[in-house]
Formats: C-alpha cells, sequence, structure tokens
C-alpha cells in the first residue's frame, strides 16, 4: 500500500510541472506573437512614411529639373544642368540607399531581440 502512495505522490509532482511549463510556454507564445504583430505595424508604418517620402523627394528632383531646363538657353547650360541634376539624383539615391540599410539593420536587431528574449528555466 505504501508503494501506491509513493507513486500517487510521483505522479503528481511531474503534472505540476508539465502544467507550469505548459503555462510557460503560453506566455511565451503569446509575447512572440504581440512581438511579431508589434514589429509587423511598424513595418507598415516605416513603409507608409517611405513611400510618401520618396514621393516627396522625387516630385521635388523633378521640379528643380523642369525649372533649370526651362532656364537652360544653350548646349552648354544645359550640359551643366543635366550634370547638376545628375549628381542631386546620385546623391539622393545614396542617402536612400543608406537609409534603407541602416533600417534593415535596425529590423535584424529587433527580430534578434524579439526571438533572443525568451527565458530559459
Amino acid at each position: 500500500m505504501t508503494e501506491v502512495a509513493a507513486r500517487d505522490t510521483g505522479i503528481g509532482q511531474p503534472s505540476a510541472d508539465a502544467a507550469a511549463r505548459i503555462s510557460h510556454a503560453s506566455e511565451d507564445a503569446f509575447r512572440l506573437m504581440m512581438g511579431v504583430q508589434t514589429a509587423l505595424l511598424q513595418e507598415m508604418v516605416f513603409a507608409g512614411n517611405e513611400m510618401f517620402d520618396h514621393a516627396r523627394t522625387e516630385m521635388h528632383l523633378f521640379a528643380e529639373l523642369s525649372s533649370k531646363i526651362a532656364s537652360a538657353h544653350s548646349v552648354g547650360d544645359f550640359k551643366t544642368m543635366w550634370a547638376e541634376c545628375s549628381r542631386h539624383q546620385l546623391d539622393y539615391m545614396r542617402r536612400d540607399t543608406d537609409r534603407i540599410l541602416r533600417h534593415g539593420e535596425q529590423m535584424i536587431e529587433t527580430a534578434t531581440k524579439l526571438f533572443g528574449s525568451r527565458p530559459q528555466n
């Protein structure tokens, strides 16, 4: 009879541990899902802002090009204007690419923190 009682107490302990592990797993899954949802929402906001900023900058560059074409009165002026506007466009592309690469690095850091923040028991 004492063997049965000893086995029953042994069975009770692992089931309590299993319930605690399931509870912790549920918390971890919830934190992960909330983190992913937050990161996704931040990415959508970032993408919208980037598209707006990109369109605004392109319109500004096009307006600048149009005004310079209108003011060019000779082939030499046109060549100078073309070189200057091309340099502006290349500078814009460099800044835009740098910004996108920095954002990619930030997203890698965010994903690392999100997936690396699971507490180890």
